[in-house]
């Protein structure tokens, strides 16, 4: 070999072995070992034991140190990057404590270094695969796993999202990159979302996506994925994303139906927006701006150019050459807003759609709908007081109600709303309020309330009299209000009131109906669309079912040949073989349903069996595991055995019991992977380490590494209350503490674990939200 030849191929091998080796974290930068006191070596246990004890240290509650909120974030950093496995791993390999895996920017500046001590630089070897150049653009969309499960599933709820598969060493790649670069960021300012995935450092997530070769486009939407097949062009892209959206979303409105439209504010509860404009389609901005704002609002659109919307144009005086935007509430024959503007931009749009949500008084059809409009009150500065009409649905309440309208009309204000109800379809609620009284039965009645708590404790006055709309009753009210601006202590009475009934949700038949054509759907784009790794599962069904009918009819022929040459029996013998047989397949059926035992057997799980009992679980198989404390061992227990007796049939289910004295970090430790279900508390919160978590019941997969999760019930059985205790949270503190004064008894701690039998049955048809995690902590 050539002696110049042979120093260029050691200087490439130098190259390939070189960037592990610079991966290392330079002094001066963030090392999270460092900052935790623990070695390379050490595990997940002694990482979480060490940040307890600095988080106590150095929280800013406790810490009066100048510096020690800082350092509290730089501990919380650090626990973060070691307590999550992949993080880990690209910090012990490349030295990078951010977010991006792969090459870090440090890697590709130590990279550049060593470059520049040789005297050439990268452009040495004409490669297109540089992927510091040739993504330069995605860094900001790139997903990983856990971000995508906990952030972008849940967001595609709201919009839909675009999404590329990529790798290195992709040919395909760099020649839809300019293409992808335009639709992206003309996409994202119209309100869509943007993600790309490296197939390379994130292979979960590319299997999970279904993604298994490069480059791959996808869409995402109400969790749901559609893949792109169509040849990467700037149309066709934003015809898919565009196809992702529902059909109904925005309504064409000429002079013939603008009427009908806007008087279903009745009807669906919710203000309607009319955009004019001068474009023969609807743009894709208000088709994604209709989706997000979908459960507040309905959008119509006017054509103007249109014959058969003059009258609807001089209606409202509307300037054709210029898009106009209004929303309309209870009256229809003039806006309750407009905005105009020759651009019409997601952020102005935004703005003005936010600060129109609700109607002027809008109706209680639903939990989320008291929540946002009617919050909970969390400071005593703060004044947040809904005015509520109890009333009935016909022309025998329209009165009343058009004077509430009224009067609210000429009263708002940011610290009050004005809501109204139908009696008769929130009874619960209703009755919680007036008690039932014989002054208000089949009258509209007017009630001032404050929400103290998420359990439903609320503190309210309602007014003597019941509510006629008569310039008396106004004063009445008006008064009250004034009176309540300088004397809180004036909503004297207070109850616990149940959860609003969904009035406007759709019927079970209907939503079945919906999912059956989604599955559908699926099956016939899998059929024309998928690789045939992906129609695999499809196939193999299809076999097993042939092979199945196949075989029982030849073991079935068999069986008929071998009888016909054997005697008939006699009557009575046949008579008696016959009944054997029912009796026999009857109690077959029975012991598929009936438990195996007449008792629940739960085990406690310990370090000694929890590789056995969790770790090395067999597929298909779940272990129930119901979470309690020595004060509470004995009745949660008997609880439990109550609630999940009629499923201990199931031989791949095992229950057991796991002791929060002793396991309290593995438990905070999975609760982190659940998205909303069961928020850990805020770390700066002074008893974020005092949670109580008993009546906690966990699901947990160990062959998949998933988990369900059940909390629990904050009312007593049959409506009842917690002992004497009225505030659940409040309550739960003062456990944790050991200060309670009125601590809750054996019926109010087994009332925890109400409706666990329900939560049982979704957990067996699969119903229940899953939350993963990268690997089973150990339990020690």
């Amino acid at each position: 070999m050539e002696p110049g030849r042979a120093g260029w191929v050691l200087l490439l091998l130098l190259l390939l072995l070189l960037p592990p080796a610079l991966g290392a974290a330079a002094p001066g930068e963030f090392d999270p070992y460092r900052v935790l006191g623990v070695g390379r070596s050490s595990s997940q246990a002694d990482i979480k034991k060490a940040y307890k004890r600095l988080a106590r240290e150095w929280h800013p509650d406790k810490n009066k140190d100048p510096g020690a909120e800082d350092k509290f974030i730089q501990i919380s950093k650090a626990y973060e990057i070691l307590s999550n496995e992949e993080k880990r791993a690209n910090f012990d390999r490349y030295g990078d404590a951010g977010e991006s895996q792969g090459f870090s920017q440090q890697q590709h500046r130590q990279f550049h270094r060593f470059h520049d001590g040789f005297y050439f630089d990268e452009s040495f070897f004409h490669f297109p695969f540089n992927s510091e150049r040739r993504d330069a653009s995605d860094e900001k969309y790139l997903l990983h796993f856990s971000h995508y499960i906990n952030e972008i599933v849940p967001d595609s709820y709201k919009k839909p999202y675009l999404i590329k598969v990529t790798s290195d060493w992709c040919f395909s790649c760099i020649h839809i990159e300019p293409v992808w670069k335009e639709v992206a960021q003309e996409l994202e300012a119209l309100g869509a979302g943007i993600g790309v995935v490296h197939a390379g450092y994130e292979r979960r997530l590319a299997h999970h996506l279904g993604a298994h070769s490069t480059p791959t486009l996808l869409g995402l939407i109400n969790g749901k994925i559609t893949f792109f097949h169509n040849a990467v062009v700037r149309e066709n892209l934003r015809q898919f994303v565009e196809n992702l959206l529902p059909g109904n979303l925005v309504e064409k409105i000429t002079d013939k139906n603008y009427i009908r439209f806007l008087s279903d504010w009745r009807k669906d509860n919710k203000p309607h927006v009319l955009l004019f404009d001068h474009m023969p389609v609807v743009p894709l901005l208000y088709k994604l701006t209709a989706f997000a704002y979908r459960d507040y609002l309905s959008f119509g659109y006017v054509y103007v150019g249109l014959r058969g919307t003059e009258e609807l144009s001089s209606q409202y005086n509307i300037n054709v050459y210029t898009p106009t935007m209004m929303i309309f509430k209870e009256h229809i024959d003039r806006p309750a807003d407009v905005v105009q503007a020759r651009e019409m931009k997601k952020q102005l749009i935004d703005d003005f759609l936010s600060q129109n949500k609700f109607l002027m008084v809008a109706r209680l059809t639903s939990q989320r709908l008291f929540q946002e409009l009617c919050p909970v009150k969390k400071s005593h500065r703060q004044q947040k007081h809904c005015v509520v009409l109890l009333t009935g649905e016909g022309e025998k309440f329209a009165e009343a109600y058009e004077a509430f309208l009224t009067f609210a009309v000429a009263n708002t204000k940011d610290t009050l709303k004005f809501v109204y109800i139908y009696s008769h379809r929130q009874p619960e609620f209703a009755d919680a309020l007036l008690m039932d009284e014989e002054k208000y039965r089949g009258r509209s009645a007017v009630v001032i309330l404050e929400r103290r708590n998420n359990a439903g404790k609320i503190t309210y006055k309602a007014l003597e009299e019941a509510w006629q709309g008569s310039k008396e009753d106004n004063f009445i009210l008006l008064d009250l209000l004034d009176q309540l601006r300088t004397d809180p202590g004036l909503l004297s009475s207070e109850t616990v009131v149940a959860d609003l009934n969904d009035e406007l949700a759709p019927m079970f038949l209907i939503r079945w109906f919906y999912a059956t054509l989604d599955y559908i759907s699926d099956c016939w784009d899998s059929l024309f669309h998928s690789n045939w790794r992906e129609m695999m599962p499809l196939l193999s069904l299809l076999f097993s079912a042939l092979f199945i009918l196949f075989g029982t009819v030849i073991v079935q022929a068999f069986s008929d040949s071998s009888d016909t040459r054997d005697s008939p029996p006699s009557g009575k013998e046949e008579t008696a073989t016959k009944t054997e047989k029912n009796d026999a397949s009857f109690s077959k059926e029975n012991n598929s349903r009936i438990p195996k035992k007449g008792f629940v057997e739960v085990t406690e799980l310990t370090d000694i069996n929890y590789t056995s009992n969790l770790v090395r679980l067999r597929p298909g198989h779940m272990n129930v595991v119901l979470i309690l404390s020595n004060s509470t061992k004995t009745p949660l227990l008997q609880k439990f055995a109550l609630e999940v007796y009629t499923f201990t049939g199931s031989s791949s289910l095992h229950f057991s019991f796991l002791s929060l004295d002793k396991h309290r970090e593995w438990l905070e430790y999975l609760l982190e992977f659940a998205q909303d279900a069961a928020p850990i508390p805020n770390q700066y919160d002074k008893h974020f380490l005092e949670r109580d978590y008993t009546g906690y019941v966990l699901a947990l997969n160990g062959h998949k590494k998933y988990f369900c999760l059940f909390k629990p019930h904050r009312s007593g059985d049959e409506g009842g209350t917690l002992g004497s205790c009225e505030d659940y949270d409040a309550l739960q503190h003062a456990e944790a503490r050991g200060k309670s004064s009125c601590s809750p008894g054996s019926r109010s701690i087994k009332n925890k674990l109400h409706k666990l039998s329900f939560w049982m049955e979704r957990l067996l048809e699969g119903s229940l939200q899953r939350f993963y995690i990268p690997s089973w902590p150990a339990l020690d």
